[in-house]
């Protein structure tokens, strides 16, 4: 299935939650949802028998200078389609619920993003840090985070 068609079947059943398809012929097409619902639509993905996307390739988080950015790459193994999902969230608060219980491979991504960002995935059953030490302070792919010079007496090299 093309990424126009995923979009249109999304748009039929979300309506305004689903915002713009972006196809270009040099990255993956993208499908920019809003966050409220993406339980929901991760669960229509993986269950609608035309979709069928059983498999999230990776979840990754992107810092830009007005918002925090979700990735979704999703697969399926029976169609052989794929489709990339954005979800855009704020500084401020950057909430999203967890789509570890739709694709378990969720989990660890889930954490690296928590870890790298700070996004908060509400739900999750064991958001703590994976790549960093538990008591780490600051996101390290934060554009605002500062290395620490000391780290418990140690001085951290750069």
């Amino acid at each position: 299935m093309l990424a126009n068609e995923i979009f249109e079947l999304l748009k039929n059943e979300f309506g305004d939650e689903i915002i713009s398809l972006t196809e270009d012929v040099t990255n993956e097409a993208f499908i920019i949802i809003k966050p409220e619902r993406i339980v929901e639509i991760a669960l229509f993905l993986r269950d609608e028998k035309e979709l069928l996307f059983d498999y999230m390739v990776n979840l990754s988080g992107l810092d830009y200078p007005k918002n925090f950015t979700v990735v979704y790459h999703l697969y399926s193994l029976k169609h052989k389609h794929r489709i990339v999902l954005k979800v855009e969230l704020d500084k401020e608060k950057p909430n999203i619920q967890s789509v570890e219980r739709v694709w378990k491979t969720a989990n660890w991504h889930e954490r690296e993003a928590y870890d790298m960002f700070g996004i908060i995935f509400d739900n999750h059953p064991f958001l703590v840090r994976i790549l960093s030490p538990y008591d780490w302070v600051g996101h390290p792919l934060r554009k605002d985070y500062k290395e620490p010079e000391y780290y418990h007496g140690i001085k951290v090299a750069y």
